[in-house]
Formats: C-alpha cells, structure tokens, sequence
C-alpha cells in the first residue's frame, strides 16, 4: 500500500512540477501563470498538450523546441523530477501522520519553485512567498485539527516569528550577506518545521547554514566564487527545511547520540 501511495504522489509531483516550470518562468517577469497557455519563450509559439508531458516531453524533443528548435532548459524537467521524488519520500517519511502531507506537499513544492527561481534571478518572490504563508497556516490548523492538536499549530505560529525574527536580526548586521527575501522564506519555513518541532526548526536552520558554508568554500576552491561573491541562500534553505522535515528524527537521534 506503501509503495502504492508513493507512485500516486510521484504522479501527482510529475503533473504539479509541470506548472511549477510555468510558475519559475513566469513570476519573476511579473507575467499571468493562468494565461495564455504554454509558450516557447524563444518563438512564442503555443505548446500542444504532447509538448507538455513531465519531463517525457523534454526527452523525447532531446530538449529543444519542437517548432524554432531552441534550446529548452533543462531545470524544467529537473524540477518536475525533483517534486515527483519529494512528494514520493514525503508519502514514506510522513506515512505515521499522513494528514500532515495534506499541509507538506504544497510546501515542498514551493521551496523548490523558489529555489529555481532564486538560482536564476536572486530573487525570492513576494507573490509566492506571501500566498504560501497565509495558505500554510491555514493549512496547518486543519492538519493541526486532524492530528497533534493545538499546541502544533501555536508552535508552527511561534517557529514562524523566530525564524523570521533571527533571520531579521542577520539582515540588519549583515544586510550584503543576507536579504529580506531571506528573511520572508525563513518565516515560511520556521511556520512548517515549528508545527514538528522545535528541533527541526533549529536543525533545517543549521543546516541551511552548514551546506551554504561547505558549498561556498567548495565555490572558492574551485575559482567559481571569490570572497565578495553573492550566492543565493533561499535554496540552502530550502534544502535545510526538507532534510528536517524528512529526516528530521533520524538525524536529530543522531545529534543527540540516540
């Protein structure tokens, strides 16, 4: 049933990351993600519902246009790969509390949309960032509702002001270093990993720092980046939030020598 449940949600991630790719596209240029319908952007022609397959269509068109033949980014079937695995490890890694994915799969799906979209433009989008918090409280309380009670939600609220808080607190010491978007996306997460807990709240922010830290050194090493160089932290911090929230008890046992 396990098994089952996983290929569903991978399905469902493969069928959402495709709009996901419509959504990194086209928020950053302040675009409508509800029309026109899917366009080439090198020749503007309309994509048929063949060209618009989660990641089979990319392949079989080996990644090019099928009308001017312009090259296709590959971070579109990348990224719809990307939320079909997350949703498929949510479903197992969640499966105790599976009320909870009603809340963690948008969740998912959207820091990888702002991950994409900080890679390419160092922006973390208001008209995202906004939507998905007032959605994730709501969402939570239901999911609050449905299983650990209350006390979830009021910590989820509490994790919200702290990371938002703390990450304020950097931006004003180091406002070079880090941005109000940073801050915004910090609220978000803090939101979802309060409502598990308070230690993964703090391990997804440890985490955020520890890879962007080993990432920027590997950057410098490998004459990618210098000292001054900005590297976009919102998918750090997206990649923190997801190991806490999908390996959050095992690698907090870890920490604690369990």
């Amino acid at each position: 049933m396990e098994a089952f449940a996983a290929a569903f949600a991978a399905l469902g991630g493969l069928a959402f990351g495709s709009f996901l790719g419509v959504v990194v596209h086209r928020v950053p240029l302040k675009e409508s993600i509800v029309a026109p319908r899917s366009r080439c952007p090198n020749c503007g022609h309309q994509l048929s519902a063949a060209d618009n397959i989660p990641v089979f269509s990319w392949l079989i068109l080996r990644g090019r246009c099928r009308y001017c033949h312009a090259p296709i980014s590959p971070r579109y079937p990348m990224g719809e790969a990307l939320i079909a695995a997350l949703w498929a490890l949510a479903v197992v890694r969640l499966d105790a509390r599976p009320w909870d994915l009603l809340a963690f799969l948008p969740f998912l799906w959207v820091l990888v949309a702002l991950s994409l979209i900080d890679l390419g433009t160092k922006l973390l989008p208001n008209r995202i960032v906004y939507p998905s918090v007032v959605v994730g409280i709501v969402l939570l309380a239901i999911t609050a509702a449905l299983g650990p009670g209350l006390d979830a939600w009021i910590r989820a609220l509490l994790g919200m002001v702290a990371g938002a808080g703390g990450f304020f607190v950097i931006a004003l010491i180091s406002p070079a270093g880090m941005g109000m978007g940073d801050v915004k996306l910090a609220g978000l997460i803090g939101l979802y990993l309060g409502y598990l807990s308070w230690g993964r709240v703090f391990l997804g922010f440890f985490l955020a720092f520890l890879i962007g830290a080993v990432s920027g050194i590997a950057l410098m090493i490998a004459g990618k980046a210098g000292r001054k160089t900005q590297v976009p932290f919102g998918p750090f911090m997206a990649l923190g939030a997801v190991m806490a929230t999908l390996y959050g008890g095992p690698l907090l046992d870890l920490w604690q020598g369990r």
